[in-house]
């Protein structure tokens, strides 16, 4: 029981930060709040939230087969070395450069919020590769075993963290909106920081 605690603690605060920084996702939650009214914006984060739960269990299984197959870790950990390198490297450069982002809007009718969302969610290539990587981080830390109820809070954790984070930005966003470049500057410091963490922690797990 203890592990399916800090399990979902982990999984949570890892989707929580992935969702952070300003991007599609997260001010088209705000704009679908603005525009349509806040119930609009809440439907749109649980389709967004949705798809990213459909994605985390896609993630799972992919994991378990990567586990399966240690042969293929090795290699995929090596990869990974490089991609949190240079993931943190430009986590890093864009704190500093702290330019105001740009987001493309995508207009959202009432109707089709929910759809919208999971259909936005659905774009964004990286989300698998990123709770796959995850999975294997917590499996290699004993957090998660390929279990029923591991996979079940890990799944809803993942759509928790990101459901707080859309959620916020589709309450709070007329407060926060004239900090948005601060918000952002704040959040890729923590995520560049939390790259060389991994890195670490990968760089470890090779010659371990």
């Amino acid at each position: 029981m203890e592990h399916l605690l800090i399990l979902f603690f982990v999984t949570f605060s890892a989707a929580f930060m992935a969702t952070v920084p300003p991007g599609l996702l997260n001010m088209n939650a705000a704009k679908t709040s603005v525009d349509k009214g806040k119930l609009n914006g809440i439907i749109f984060s649980m389709g967004v939230s949705t798809m990213i739960m459909i994605q985390a269990i896609i993630a799972v299984y992919i994991s378990k087969y990567l586990h399966k197959n240690p042969d293929v870790v090795e290699v995929l950990l090596k990869i990974a070395v490089l991609v949190f390198a240079v993931l943190a490297v430009y986590f890093f450069m864009a704190a500093r450069n702290n330019k105001k982002k740009v987001v493309k809007a995508v207009n959202i009718s009432k109707r089709n919020s929910f759809y919208k969302g999971m259909l936005l969610a659905a774009l964004n290539l990286l989300t698998i590769p990123y709770y796959s990587g995850l999975n294997i981080m917590w499996n290699a830390s004993g957090w998660i075993k390929f279990q029923v109820w591991d996979i079940v809070i890990f799944v809803l954790s993942a759509g928790c963290g990101t459901f707080s984070v859309l959620y916020m930005y589709t309450i709070y966003f007329n407060k926060l909106e004239n900090k948005t470049n601060r918000f952002s500057k704040n959040s890729n410091y923590i995520l560049s920081v939390l790259m060389l963490v991994l890195l670490v922690i990968t760089v470890y797990r090779i010659f371990k």
